[in-house]
């Protein structure tokens, strides 16, 4: 049985991806890491951080991104489908590049891919999510923000990635451009494994969130709208009251240490009380979010039901 681990990205270091320990969390299980590295801009530094890790496992793929021809988000799946295609494994891992895999979970992905190996009814994987916010102590399980998602498949040539890279699909007969399409494709049949996604893209110090913003809705919106969006440059980003978030209590991949340890933008959060920010509320910290959030953990005593289904899951 063979494992591929998968990326993508663009401009990742001058945006604070956490890249190298994306990629590292996974290195021990995998027998090669495929990563579509994107045009970057002169002063960004990820090619140079990937090859400080210097293994042989990894292959670095040059692309060039277009994002006229891919609008919407979809240059996001174009360029994980084309580090995906390079894959040789039977499973193929994907993780994005602010992803991290805590070492606690690699044997029980492992031990899943072996009991599943030929068991064709197991298309992919669930696992669970935890979204950390504004710094490494806190994250957001209220209402919007997916707590499971599909980040390993089987190496099928009709499984693509899907919308802006958000999860996978099969897509037969797929013409390299319709990453949005519902009609004609099929969810996977996932089994549900106990792991967790590590997700750090929320938490960057507060004037690169404002750029990974931007550069977010200039994928998804085009430039022009963007220029409309975004009238001021080089502000801080507003993270909104940390003191209403769950603290985590358990500990980090130990990949995350060095990141970690660099965490210095504390004074710019904010954690009292009756903090109030003055931008547009987001999705969760509207009203209907925190209605919804309660019905389902309170009442139904599952989360899970408010959240998106794109797959079958196999009892």
């Amino acid at each position: 049985m063979k494992i591929s681990g998968f990326t993508m990205g663009k401009n990742v270091s001058k945006l604070y991806y956490p890249i190298r320990e994306s990629i590292e969390s996974i290195l021990p299980i995998v027998d090669e890491f495929i990563i579509a590295l994107g045009d970057s801009d002169d002063d960004d530094t990820t090619l140079e951080i990937i090859q400080q890790i210097n293994s042989p496992k990894i292959k670095i793929i040059n692309t060039v991104w277009d994002i006229e021809k891919y609008p919407n988000g979809t240059e996001n799946a174009h360029q994980t489908d084309i580090a995906m295609r390079e894959c040789s494994g039977d499973w193929l891992l994907h993780l994005q590049a602010d992803e991290v895999i805590h070492e606690k979970y690699l044997d029980t992905i492992v031990n899943n891919c072996k009991k599943y190996l030929n068991d064709e009814r197991v298309e992919a994987f669930l696992f669970k999510y935890r979204h950390f916010f504004g710094d490494y102590n806190h994250y957001n399980d209220l209402y919007g923000w997916y707590p499971q998602e599909i980040r390993l498949v089987r190496n099928k040539p009709d499984i693509h990635s899907f919308k802006s890279a958000q999860s996978f699909r099969r897509i037969p007969e797929f013409d390299g451009l319709s990453y949005r399409k519902i009609e004609g494709t099929h969810k996977l049949n996932v089994i549900e494994i106990d792991a967790y996604i590590y997700h750090y893209g929320w938490v960057r110090p507060p004037i690169y969130m404002q750029k990974k913003t931007k550069s977010l809705a200039t994928i998804h919106k085009g430039k022009q709208k963007v220029k409309e969006i975004f009238k001021e440059t080089d502000v801080d980003f507003d993270y909104g009251n940390l003191s209403k978030l769950p603290i985590f209590k358990e500990t980090h991949p130990a990949v995350m240490k060095n990141k970690i340890a660099d965490f210095n933008w504390q004074n710019k959060l904010h954690y009292e009380k009756d903090y109030l920010p003055t931008r547009e509320l987001m999705k969760h910290e509207k009203t209907k979010s925190k209605i919804l959030t309660f019905i389902a953990k309170k009442i139904f005593n599952n989360y899970k039901m408010f959240g998106h289904t794109n797959w079958n899951t196999i009892k």
